[in-house]
């Protein structure tokens, strides 16, 4: 069809209809002027219930103040992953992280749009998952072994003949002893909660609680109401419920990757840290708990501080006791222990009888630099043995994308490396004093007469 007989209005309320989040638009009297059906199936309500109307008029449960739409129109300010819960018109509890921003043309405010998303099902399921670690705590055992206190590993678990993961061994079972907090920290796979549950079944604490939370798994208020629990009517359908501070009680919490917690509820650990005391999210009355926390990150915590991901008081809090496992591929000769390991917990699984790898796979794994870790060579092992038709592991089992050669970086021949160089320091000189010659000979520190050499000889 010729681009004439489109209408642009219609091909952007196209796109907006396809977009996979909830869309909606008032204008600055606060009537709906788009409403797609995500947001419409989010909301439990018809698009012809709200677009048209005033907001409120759909929405009477929410006013001025809780509704993000109308306090953008009148504040002109964006509200970035707000939580919203609210009952619509046909009793429905609704809960969406909503994202709002004011909308400009030429200078004037003619609207506001809200993109949407439902985590109704993800709160349901959090909610769940804090119920089933209460009933589990209920569980009486005299030895409380797993899964009930959810410490599923002891250091015995930890494989290595590295010298240096030894010496962390040999620190976490000193660790074990005290209830101090821990912060461990290395890339993805390393074996971080390995590390801290084995630390806390070692301990005084090994026959209670251990709890862990993902920090980047769930939105702010979410993850604070998970963590700290919820008094009756806190919220719209908010019950009476503990958080994983009390659930963990006596035992340890763990919380990994720490660094995507948000900012002002890191403010909140510390505080629990410092003085032991939680209240739930709407109540009056605090309550002290003894729990351990532990925390994990897959970057350096000094990085995390310095990009303002992590509070630097809540690091020189966590920092008494921290300790930063080294990655696979600094474990050379724990690749091949590793795989045997492996290999012989899946020829009981796949009821395999794999008696080990050929040299030339063996020389494969130890020159691959492992960026998933031991978590990715558990699973390059079992999809080789999977495929394989031997009994002993070839390359011809390796996953394709590891067959596929890995790019080497060219490498220039010195003269050309310095003259490259050289230009990108001279430019980036140049640059920064606005082209100004003799200042940038002396951000260069160069006489200005063999910069402007340069200068024509290679720009």
């Amino acid at each position: 069809m010729p681009s004439e007989f489109f209408n642009t209005s219609e091909v952007l309320e196209a796109i907006l209809e396809t977009i996979d989040e909830g869309i909606h638009v008032i204008d600055p009297e606060g009537r709906t002027i788009f409403y797609n059906g995500v947001a419409a199936n989010h909301d439990g309500m018809k698009i012809s219930e709200v677009l048209g109307k005033p907001l409120l008029e759909a929405f009477p449960s929410l006013n001025h103040k809780s509704s993000t739409l109308l306090r953008v129109i009148k504040s002109e300010k964006p509200i970035y992953n707000y939580s919203q819960s609210y009952v619509n018109a046909h009793g429905r509890i609704i809960e969406t992280l909503n994202t709002t921003l004011p909308i400009y043309v030429e200078g004037f405010l003619i609207g506001a749009i809200e993109i949407a998303k439902d985590y109704s099902s993800l709160k349901q399921l959090s909610e769940r998952l804090a119920d089933l670690e209460s009933s589990l705590k209920t569980i009486k055992s005299p030895e409380r072994k797993t899964p009930a206190n959810g410490g599923l590993y002891t250091f015995t678990d930890i494989l290595t003949n590295d010298t240096v993961f030894k010496g962390l061994i040999s620190q976490g079972k000193k660790a074990a002893r005290s209830s101090s907090s821990v912060l461990v920290y290395g890339e993805s796979g390393v074996g971080k909660e390995l590390f801290v549950q084995s630390i806390h079944r070692d301990s005084s604490r090994g026959k209670e609680s251990f709890i862990a939370q993902n920090c980047a798994a769930l939105p702010e208020s979410l993850l604070e109401s998970l963590l700290f629990g919820t008094a009756k009517g806190s919220y719209t359908g908010a019950v009476e419920r503990q958080g994983l501070f009390e659930l963990a009680n006596g035992g340890t919490l763990f919380l990994d990757e720490l660094q995507s917690m948000p900012i002002d509820l890191q403010a909140k650990l510390l505080r629990v840290l410092e003085d032991g005391f939680i209240r739930r999210i709407g109540g009056t009355r605090s309550v002290q708990v003894d729990v351990r926390i532990m925390a994990a990150m897959n970057m350096d915590p000094k990085k995390a501080v310095s990009e303002n991901k992590l509070r630097p008081d809540l690091f020189y809090r966590l920092n008494v006791l921290s300790y930063e496992l080294p990655p696979l591929s600094e474990r050379i000769d724990d690749i091949e222990l590793l795989s045997e390991h492996f290999i012989s917990i899946f020829n009981s699984k796949l009821g395999r009888s794999i008696k080990g790898m050929d040299e030339n796979t063996k020389a494969f794994f130890r020159q691959y630099h492992w960026p998933g870790n031991v978590r990715e060579l558990k699973h390059t092992v079992e999809f080789m043995m999977n495929h394989s038709d031997n009994d002993v592991l070839n390359l011809e089992d390796l996953p394709q994308f590891l067959k596929k050669p890995t790019p080497t970086e060219k490498i220039l021949p010195l003269r050309e490396a310095m003259i490259e160089m050289e230009t990108k320091l001279i430019t980036q000189a140049l640059l920064k004093t606005n082209g100004n010659v003799f200042q940038a000979s002396k951000l260069l520190q160069i006489p200005r007469q063999t910069l402007q050499y340069k200068i024509k000889k290679h720009i």
